[in-house]
């Protein structure tokens, strides 16, 4: 026989899935549930929690639980990866917003992912994305400042990645390699993604290099792992 609290989750995504409770509407209080479902409080909050978990709906201290927004982001990793072509194809509305840049010496992982020597000067740009007003994903993207002294200020300018790399003389570039894995969030993981903060995160480093396999960008993002679902595509269209 399940759990009380089970029933209680259960029945919530039902009626989120039906469209009786709609992504931003407040679900009914804690009391309003107890004698809804004949249970006592405990389960109630066990419910909840596990909902708020798995990125289902947010529990507002003062305000109530609200359900979240559900992006269905499906996003493939091919030879040529690009974020707004993925999400955008899926009717998703993709903003980016600039947290800042840098210019510092590349750490051991940097340095090695674009063929620097450690401690040559790179720069970073760290971005938050959102998919329908939601954020789902925020990191840094790595260049040698050598090569591309200014492409924070162009990025900042041009409003593309793509964009900023004709501007160098680039016309094309590949994924030339993608590692993930998915990890507990940290605090303030967490609260940059506005999730639970049991819900857990994935970890893409990758390297984008020119045709010729020359690596010229190196990116650590971290994705709300309930948010998203990778596709791994080794036969993607050139096109």
């Amino acid at each position: 026989m399940r759990d009380s609290w089970n029933k209680i989750r259960d029945a919530i995504e039902q009626d989120i899935e039906d469209g009786v409770l709609t992504p931003g509407g407040r679900l009914p209080t804690e009391q309003a549930l107890q004698d809804l479902h004949g249970t006592g409080r405990h389960s109630v909050r066990r419910a909840l929690a596990e909902l708020a978990r798995d990125g289902v709906v947010s529990i507002e201290q003062g305000r109530g639980t609200f359900v979240l927004p559900q992006p269905r982001i499906e996003y493939t990793i091919g030879r040529r990866t690009r974020l707004r072509r993925n999400l955008g194809a899926q009717g998703i509305d993709v903003a980016s917003e600039a947290l800042g840049s840098d210019r510092l010496p590349a750490a051991p992982r940097v340095a090695r992912a674009l063929g620097l020597t450690e401690g040559d000067e790179v720069t970073a740009t760290y971005r938050l994305t959102r998919a329908d007003s939601l954020p789902v994903a925020f990191g840094a993207l790595y260049h040698d400042a050598a090569r591309f002294p200014d492409f924070p200020e162009r990025r900042a300018a041009m409003g593309s990645v793509s964009a900023v790399y004709r501007s160098y003389g680039i016309e094309d570039y590949l994924r030339g390699s993608t590692t993930m894995h998915a990890r507990p969030a940290k605090p303030e993981e967490a609260q940059r993604l506005g999730q639970h903060a049991d819900m857990p995160v994935m970890l893409l480093r990758a390297v984008d290099t020119l045709p010729d396999r020359t690596p010229i960008a190196f990116s650590e993002v971290v994705w709300s792992a309930t948010r998203v679902r990778f596709t791994v595509d080794l036969e993607e269209s050139d096109d």
